[in-house]
């Protein structure tokens, strides 16, 4: 008998959630494998941009890992990781940091809620972000970043100074991701998972965006339903059953990746 027919809405969606929290299983990987498993990933879903680009996955205050400059996001392995400083000096590993990382010191400095930071010229995101407008989020798929995406209208150039990483952590505020005009993206996360999981959400919606507005005008989820459908996607369940999905794929062709 068709029981939870009777059963209201609310309901029913917190206790699909709550199996999801307690049922929905996922890979486990320590940090260093996360970011070189999170770099192999990025490259697969189209946020290759040379070597433009970092991820950083804070271990302690004020250090924190990162790829070596001069390797794309598909050539890292665990074994070439760096663990650098907030002042980027090299803690272990062989190789230089990007200097760009330094506004990632800056927002690690003003969000202790934050343990990875990722920043890639993803094609569709960098497109939009020539346009001088914000991301709208107006498709289910990407509301995990719904309301929580902030706009840097005023390119600051490039990102090597502390004037930069001041602008860069203020623009971004308490949100979860930011758009740079003329540049590309930003997102930040309680751990490597759910940094990824919203890069590709915001990568995603950007795509989106730029189709739709050349079929008409967007038009705007409610605000109710965008937040409802946000909390839905924010499970830390759906978030580490999304990451390791990913990295099965990346693992059925090697493992390299990981050593």
């Amino acid at each position: 008998m068709f029981e939870s027919k009777e059963i209201g809405e609310d309901v029913i969606r917190k206790i699909e959630m709550d199996k999801i929290s307690r049922l929905l299983k996922a890979d486990r990987w320590n940090t260093k494998q996360k970011v070189a498993l999170a770099c192999r990933m990025l490259f697969n879903a189209g946020h290759d941009s040379g070597l433009s680009g970092q991820i950083t996955a804070r271990v302690k205050d004020n250090v924190y890992i990162t790829q070596a400059l001069g390797l794309g996001f598909d050539e890292i392995s665990v074994s070439n990781l760096l663990t650098v400083d907030s002042d980027l000096q090299v803690i272990e590993g062989t190789g230089l940091p990007n200097p760009a990382n330094r506004f990632h010191s800056w927002i690690y400095n003003t969000r202790p809620d934050v343990a990875c930071i990722l920043h890639t010229h993803a094609q569709h995101i960098s497109a939009l972000s020539m346009l001088g407008v914000p991301l709208e989020i107006a498709h289910t798929d990407c509301c995990a970043v719904y309301d929580d995406v902030a706009h840097l209208r005023n390119w600051p150039g490039v990102p090597l100074g502390n004037s930069e990483g001041l602008i860069i952590s203020q623009a971004l505020g308490e949100k979860s991701a930011l758009l740079l005009s003329h540049h590309g993206l930003v997102t930040v996360g309680k751990d490597v998972e759910e940094a990824f999981y919203l890069a590709l959400s915001v990568e995603k919606a950007a795509k989106l965006q730029l189709l739709a507005l050349g079929a008409g005008k967007i038009q705007k989820i409610r605000f109710d339903l965008g937040m409802e459908a946000k909390q839905w996607l924010r499970l830390d369940a759906r978030i580490y059953a999304t990451f390791s999905y990913h990295a099965r794929k990346i693992l059925r062709d090697s493992e390299l990746c990981l050593q």
